[in-house]
């Protein structure tokens, strides 16, 4: 009798707990998940449109099929430009991928050793950095170091600053853990392994990138910085709550979502690498990434079922992130579509 009233009151408070949890989530995040699914990508891409975004771009590449290319919304909201499928976007931590790669290249060159560490590479911050010592290029890479991340400082966003700015942040504040024994994204990571490929190279890394990645693919539409692009190509970005266009705020890399999925095709068949580079960048990182900037969601992933590659720019972000999840919704509502064709 026991056993049958706890059972019941189980239920009331497992019933209880469904309906305070469903009062917190959005319900425009229900409605994108529930809503039948359209026939096609394009018009899944304008129904993301109607849930608030204002601009996004697909680029679908599979198997022995022409590449597709999608766009939605706006290019530009306030001059009523529409979306651009080769508009140049805010790539984000997408470009880890790239950097990623350089690193890999680096070592197989010699010229870098995936075991050495801050305190080899840039003896300056022992003592700055907790742990420098212990933390190898390899923990890095990883987001296994403990280093603090640099842009969980409040407001970090509100206005894009520089290497030394940035690593003022979490200078001689304590580790998060000890380098190895957990993980924990971490933007510091790569401005660190950004700085130490500079100095091993003696010029900036992206030019590194450029020869080494980007030229062999010939990735004409892929930037470091919006100081190098014409500023119409890119597509605008805006954050719920802030009045004004985000495209001109320098986050890093542009790139069009061709070249970013052209790049990620390569990376995954492994036609980017030279011999013995597959085995490092195996050993080290992942095969897709998503990024994230005021104004600017991108999604860059392989789906090894259907050998497709697919990515997915997003024209608006949000304090609470419920656009991060809403995309992710979309996400995979399109690679539905895609396994029905």
């Amino acid at each position: 009798m026991n056993k049958q009233r706890n059972r019941q009151i189980f239920r009331v408070i497992l019933l209880v707990g469904t309906i305070i949890s469903l009062f917190f989530v959005p319900w425009l995040l229900v409605k994108a998940w529930i809503l039948p699914l359209p026939d096609t990508i394009q018009e899944q891409l304008d129904e993301a449109i109607g849930h608030g975004f204002d601009g996004m771009v697909v680029y679908v590449d599979q198997a022995e099929n022409a590449p597709q290319y999608f766009a939605s919304g706006w290019h530009n909201r306030e001059s009523e430009i529409p979306a651009k499928p080769d508009a140049l976007f805010k790539i984000a931590s997408i470009g880890k991928l790239y950097d990623a790669v350089a690193v890999t290249k680096l070592v197989s060159d010699g010229r870098l050793a995936l075991d050495k560490t801050i305190a080899d590479y840039l003896p300056e911050l022992v003592g700055r950095i907790g742990n420098a010592e212990k933390i190898t290029l390899r923990l890095m890479i990883q987001h296994r170091s403990g280093i603090p991340n640099y842009s969980d400082t409040p407001n970090f966003w509100a206005e894009p600053i520089g290497y030394e700015e940035s690593l003022a942040l979490i200078l001689d504040k304590p580790a998060n853990f000890e380098p190895g024994e957990d993980y924990e994204y971490c933007n510091t990571n790569y401005l660190l392994l950004g700085k130490i490929m500079n100095d091993a190279l003696g010029y900036d890394k992206f030019q590194f990138v450029q020869e080494r990645i980007l030229t062999p693919l010939n990735l004409n539409n892929t930037f470091a910085s919006v100081n190098e692009v014409n500023m119409a190509d890119v597509m605008s970005g805006y954050h719920v709550g802030y009045p004004h266009d985000l495209k001109k705020n320098d986050y890093g890399m542009h790139a069009t979502a061709e070249d970013v999925g052209t790049f990620l095709r390569a990376l995954n068949d492994g036609s980017l690498f030279e011999a013995g580079e597959q085995e490092i960048y195996a050993s080290i990182y992942e095969y897709e990434h998503a990024g994230w900037v005021p104004g600017y969601q991108s999604f860059a992933k392989y789906h090894q079922d259907l050998d497709a590659v697919i990515i997915e720019f997003y024209s608006t972000t949000d304090p609470k992130l419920y656009n991060w999840n809403l995309s992710e919704i979309i996400n995979n509502r399109i690679v539905k579509i895609l396994k029905r064709q």
